[in-house]
């Protein structure tokens, strides 16, 4: 009967069904974690992609939160420092790839890295948004490795692709970690949005993203954050954009239970149009 099986869908799972779920979510992020770091883009875009999948598995099921959360307790299994060592690290220049590199016949020390491409860096940020979204020890873990600073480097230098991911990306950092929130101000992250959403030469997909930051950033702000935090953020808005876009950023609620996820989505784009709109004299 479709009752039923939806009742059965529904159930906690057992002990040894969530154990059977654990291995697999192991066996998954090794095989992921293993290409990832490897030496090649091809090969570390293959692991990416086999970590969203398995990012995306976790957050499907009511038990895999807390799963991928108890995994990142295992070193052998943890995606942030994987990140920051491979698809997210700085590239320390130039290097010439040679016949034995490529077969493997000198030692690991010897082997070079090829540089992280576009859209090896974009599945990089959605694999670190995703962890955090999971799990809010990987925020405060990408922490330790200049999170913000690596991210917003990114925002600032690459492409349309980069800037459009960086900003859910710095989203998913800065929720409920103080670290990440003090980072974002020590690196002027609010001053270098501003400076893309301000400027009209930039793609208006971009700044029509960075005005979606905004009001998100300043909606967690809301709802999150002490009474001091909320009211430096209102006053850098404020020296940034003006007194009537400030207002209109720190007066909007997106964050209603009354709203599905659709509907937010289509208010927070309309949303951000207004926002330009009300920023275009400054």
């Amino acid at each position: 009967m479709p009752g039923a099986a939806a009742e059965a869908g529904r159930r906690p799972a057992t002990a040894s069904e969530r154990r059977r779920m654990y291995r697999d979510l192991a066996l998954s992020l090794r095989c992921g974690l293993r290409d990832a770091a490897a030496g090649f883009s091809f090969l570390r875009l293959r692991g990416l992609r086999a970590l969203l999948r398995a990012l995306r598995s976790a957050a499907a099921d009511a038990d895999g939160p807390g799963l991928f959360r108890d995994s990142q307790a295992i070193r052998d299994l943890q995606v942030i420092p994987m990140l920051f060592e491979h698809s997210l690290r700085r590239p320390a220049g130039e290097a010439v790839v040679t016949v034995a590199q490529v077969l493997g016949m000198e030692p690991a020390a010897a082997r070079i890295r090829s540089p992280a491409t576009d859209s090896e860096a974009v599945l990089a940020l959605r694999v670190l948004q995703g962890c955090c979204l999971l799990c809010p020890g990987c925020a405060a873990a990408a922490h330790r490795y200049d999170a913000i600073k690596v991210v917003l480097n990114i925002l600032m230098t690459r492409g349309i692709l980069e800037q459009r991911t960086c900003l859910d990306t710095l989203l998913a950092l800065l929720v409920d970690c103080s670290e990440n929130q003090m980072d974002f101000k020590e690196q002027d992250g609010l001053n270098k949005i501003a400076d893309i959403v301000k400027d009209p030469n930039r793609d208006d997909h971009v700044r029509l993203k960075c005005s979606e930051f905004l009001l998100l950033y300043s909606g967690n702000a809301k709802e999150n954050c002490s009474a001091a935090f909320k009211s430096n953020i209102q006053e850098d808005l404020k020296k940034l954009f003006g007194e009537k876009c400030a207002s209109f950023i720190c007066s909007v609620n997106l964050f209603s239970p009354t709203l599905d996820s659709h509907v937010r989505q289509s208010e927070l784009s309309f949303l951000a149009e207004q926002v330009l709109d009300n920023m275009q004299p400054y």
